[in-house]
């Protein structure tokens, strides 16, 4: 019998000191660079180094809680300009202005910069400005799922889906660069634009008609 108090109060001391962490969240993720991704590796290797050096990133939480705060509903984009082109693994430096949902308070303000960080790992490291704004992130469920807006202070990303036949031009493509961050499902899709015109990094930037976007979802547990 003592025995037997003596495990229930120790089981009960470790569930008071260890913290409970109930994380689990869900929901949309679009992606678009300054290169493609959706191509041969003859065009990827013409690029590198050349182009793909900028990347706007953005998530939108269906459901879930991510540092024990509940994030329903709530978005948060991560524009990237690196050293090198962004491709199959980050070697390069790379700095990252932060967009948060201006709709978040104190505590989902912190969660979702720490989601972005743990999504985007080294290209969320050197955060050198965070803003708060206004934060439209649609995916629509078209045909090929590539069909995407995304509207936050000065960063904009519009996608649609890819053509097999109209969008080839060596005939080899394929998803040649993986999706930047973690945990992501997403296909890849054409950037109809991908811009931004903030501040941050002394240089703005204006894409269009690039095969270099990813639509789709996230998920962490």
């Amino acid at each position: 019998m003592l025995y037997r108090c003596f495990s229930l109060v120790a089981i009960a001391l470790i569930l008071v000191s260890s913290p409970l962490r109930a994380d689990g969240i869900s929901g949309k993720y679009i992606e678009a660079r300054t290169c493609d991704v959706w191509t041969g590796p003859c065009f990827a290797n013409a690029e590198m180094n050349l182009s793909g050096k900028h990347a706007v990133l953005g998530w939108k939480v269906d459901k879930g809680t991510f540092d024990n705060v509940r994030l329903d509903g709530l978005s948060i984009v991560a524009v990237v300009a690196a050293s090198d082109t962004l491709g199959l693994e980050q070697t390069g430096p790379a700095k990252t202005v932060l967009i948060v949902d201006s709709r978040a308070n104190s505590a989902q303000r912190d969660a979702l910069i720490s989601l972005a960080r743990a999504q985007g790992q080294k290209l969320v490291g050197d955060v050198v400005s965070i803003e708060n704004a206004k934060i439209d992130l649609e995916v629509d469920a078209c045909k090929e799922g590539g069909c995407a807006l995304l509207d936050a202070g000065k960063a904009r990303v519009e996608t649609r889906c890819l053509n097999n036949q109209h969008d080839k031009v060596c005939g080899n493509e394929s998803a040649f660069y993986p999706p930047l961050a973690k945990g992501v499902q997403a296909t890849p899709a054409m950037a109809v634009e991908h811009s931004f015109s903030g501040k941050g990094f002394n240089e703005t930037w204006r894409d269009s008609e690039r095969r270099g976007a990813y639509v789709g979802s996230f998920e962490t547990h």
